[in-house]
């Protein structure tokens, strides 16, 4: 698209944009802190689940000193249910960085450097807090982009995302980069839809060579890796005097440290098993989990194992499938935590 083509495309995007934009919390502040946290739990999770995480979290951990200062525990316990949880661990890295250094870097090479801070990251908090021309490339851009150009190349290829890069760039308007890449954002979140996309509201359907082809469904192309693994497990809940039995992973787990979790049958040699409580599927990476729960009686909590109320279980950190797997149990009133 040329220098003129691109101000036009800005122009009615950003006029869309200030009409159409959801309410979301983060949209409300310039505070880099805010932004950064927002960004970091919108990885891999929709902007509505994001929502009373990002406000509890705010709430318990308010300025980037008292996330510095916190215990690594109750950090895993704010971001509890939200799963990816290094990001959790690389929030509190950079934030007792950035206290070490005296404040919130400005520049897009500073905000790279802290843990957890990628390329998108960095553009989104340098943009959005900050005013600098950095434009982001998401999954929602990717998209738009992809539409926009008709362009078939596989978005998952390192030297496609390095063109769509450059792509965004030429399209970024520098006066209000803020608001462009949100609307870019938004207009790939809320009408420029993986299935189905919503062509008839776009505000930039005039642009779009892939609407004039009628390849806009089929794009864009991502080849998929190699098939999924399907691991089978079952776990017990065994329940004794209104306390559940749970066992915390180690330090030095490779997955997930720190975090508590329900047992597997193998770890309770004599568990005298009982009725199905249900089942449920949890994806990681590219194994398929699917656990099954099983209500348990045991005599003995083997070594490493700890009995827990409702009201220790809402102040720890959960595993996802932990979580999910409570869900299914017939608890009495004010026994579950919150999950």
């Amino acid at each position: 698209m040329r220098r003129r083509g691109a101000r036009n495309f800005a122009a009615r995007l950003l006029a869309w944009y200030a009409r159409q934009q959801r309410d979301l919390p983060w949209r409300r502040t310039r505070d880099p802190y805010r932004i950064w946290v927002s960004e970091i739990m919108l990885q891999q999770t929709r902007a509505q689940a994001v929502i009373p995480y990002y406000e509890r979290f705010l709430s318990r951990f308010p300025t980037v000193a008292a996330l510095a200062e916190a215990a690594e525990s109750d950090v895993l316990a704010a971001w509890s249910g939200l799963g990816y949880y290094s990001r959790a661990r690389n929030l509190q890295k950079a934030a007792r960085a950035i206290v070490a250094a005296g404040g919130f870097p400005r520049d897009y090479e500073a905000l790279r450097r802290l843990p957890g801070i990628g390329p998108y990251t960095a553009a989104a908090i340098a943009s959005i807090a900050f005013g600098q021309p950095h434009a982001v490339l998401d999954g929602n851009v990717l998209r738009v982009l992809a539409r926009l150009e008709n362009d078939p190349a596989d978005i998952a290829s390192s030297r496609t995302r390095a063109r769509f890069q450059q792509m965004a760039g030429r399209l970024l308007e520098p006066k209000d980069p803020a608001a462009f890449n949100q609307a870019m954002m938004e207009l790939g979140a809320t009408v420029c839809l993986p299935r189905a996309p919503r062509c008839l509201l776009c505000p930039v359907a005039q642009d779009c060579r892939a609407l004039a082809a009628g390849t806009a469904e089929q794009l864009p192309v991502k080849l998929r890796p190699g098939r999924q693994e399907r691991i089978e497990q079952t776990l017990v809940r065994v329940e004794k005097r209104g306390r559940l039995l749970l066992r915390q992973r180690p330090a030095d787990a490779g997955r997930m440290a720190g975090f508590w979790e329900l047992p597997a049958v193998e770890d309770l040699p004599g568990v005298r098993l009982n009725g199905a409580l249900g089942s449920f599927r949890h994806t990681i990476t590219r194994h398929l989990y699917v656990f099954t729960v099983r209500s348990g009686t045991l005599a003995r909590a083997p070594r490493g194992f700890r009995w827990l109320s409702g009201a220790e279980l809402g102040a720890l950190p959960l595993s996802t499938a932990a979580r999910k797997a409570l869900r299914l149990g017939n608890f009495p009133q004010g026994f579950v935590p919150k999950l």
